[in-house]
């Protein structure tokens, strides 16, 4: 249950991070409400899964679905560059993801 809670804690971190873009600097009240909830599910999921993980595993593995979720729907949804060296440096992110559960204890 624990990786259950981690991915699920990197999925809301992809939603705070595109809402919080969309709130302009917290000036628009809908995403600025979207970013406070999704960052309080995200955290709160986080600390469920460090319960059972480490640190560094649980940490690493959710900012690493944030950076990549976060890249992948700049390019899709907000029209950002992909690039072929920004493609490359976020499959490197992947693969150190992999190799961080491959790794893992729990």
């Amino acid at each position: 249950m624990p990786w259950v809670y981690l991915i699920i804690a990197g999925l809301f971190e992809v939603v705070w991070a595109l809402a919080m873009k969309q709130s302009e600097g917290f000036t628009r009240p809908g995403p600025t409400v979207v970013t406070l909830v999704a960052m309080t599910i995200s955290f709160a999921l986080l600390s469920l899964s460090m319960k059972a993980l480490p640190l560094g595993t649980a940490y690493t593995i959710w900012t690493g679905i944030g950076a990549v979720g976060a890249f992948l729907v700049g390019i899709a949804v907000l029209g950002e560059p992909a690039g072929g060296v920004r493609i490359l440096a976020a499959l490197l992110i992947v693969a150190g993801l992999v190799l961080m559960k491959l790794s893992s204890p729990a």
